[in-house]
């Protein structure tokens, strides 16, 4: 009897579309950007708009005439809350960066 594998096999990685794409590069970007700053957003995600969902829901959304669901199409960097001393930490980066 032959050997059989118990462990399934994974599914082929997916690329994101190009504005989910986008959307996780300027997400890590300024989570980058900000931790150098000293100042840091535990909860930045990227979501895309009005609670549309995305590919990796595992439910199949509907498609554009090329082939990119439409919930794709656009994306967006969602920053979280943050308490108040971090949002006083993040206006002053923004301050110090808009004097230069």
């Amino acid at each position: 009897m032959p050997h059989q594998n118990p462990l399934p096999k994974r599914a082929k990685p997916r690329t994101p579309a190009p504005k989910l794409q986008e959307a996780l590069a300027a997400r890590d970007a300024l989570a980058a950007a900000l931790t150098s700053a000293g100042i840091q957003l535990p909860a930045m995600d990227v979501r895309t708009p009005w609670g549309d969902f995305v590919p990796d829901d595992g439910e199949q959304p509907a498609y554009d005439d090329i082939g990119v669901p439409t919930s794709a199409r656009h994306a967006l960097v969602h920053l979280g809350v943050c308490s108040a001393p971090v949002a006083l930490a993040l206006a002053a980066v923004i301050a110090k960066g808009v004097a230069r």
